[in-house]
């Protein structure tokens, strides 16, 4: 029985490994550097702490198209604003100009996109007719909402936090977004120009 049971082990760290590297070949460049990221490369660090991989976080697919994504609201410090299905908080980057993302490789393993397989839903307080979706690499959909595409944030463990909540990171700000599409700048920091170190 040991036999047998090593035996399984070896095989499943084996297709464990051979996925890894599928999603390193397949993805964009911000899901292949997740990838590595996921299968032991250095993790992106936030003032000294260490930045979840996008395989640490929930709801976030690793090297296959995610699956339907909802769009929902929640009332948060800063306001109502769009989260996830599971309540994880959305946010806009003012890099993105146009519903075109210009967060990829290592923005996109610290702030991981939305991803969608097939149309988006608008859940409680969502318009529906703000939400679509918009083409990455690698063949993949990103979310957007008003023309801005929805990221997450990998310094947000739990659903409702809002970390990443007017941080300067890969060169421009990140603000969650309200029902109307318009980002709101009100943080619940004292300090409104603070910045994610590190990047």
């Amino acid at each position: 029985m040991r036999h047998h049971t090593r035996a399984f082990a070896a095989f499943a760290a084996t297709a464990l490994a051979a996925a890894l590297a599928a999603g390193c070949s397949s993805g964009d460049s911000g899901r292949s550097s997740t990838s590595s990221t996921a299968a032991g490369g250095a993790s992106p660090t936030t003032g000294g702490t260490r930045v979840p991989a996008v395989a640490d976080l929930p709801g976030q697919a690793l090297g296959s198209a995610a699956p339907p994504a909802t769009v929902t609201a929640k009332s948060l410090p800063p306001g109502k604003v769009l989260v996830t299905d599971k309540g994880f908080t959305l946010y806009l980057f003012e890099k993105d100009t146009s519903n075109k993302s210009t967060c990829t490789g290592s923005c996109a393993t610290a702030w991981p996109p939305l991803l969608t397989n097939g149309k988006p839903t608008a859940g409680d307080g969502v318009q529906s007719k703000l939400l679509s979706t918009t083409k990455r690499g690698g063949n993949t959909t990103q979310v957007t909402y008003d023309n801005h595409p929805l990221y997450r944030f990998s310094g947000d463990t739990k659903p409702g936090q809002t970390n990443g909540q007017g941080l300067t990171a890969f060169g421009a700000k990140w603000f969650v977004l309200g029902t109307d599409g318009k980002k709101i700048e009100k943080t619940s920091s004292p300090s409104p120009s603070k910045t994610s170190g590190g990047y």
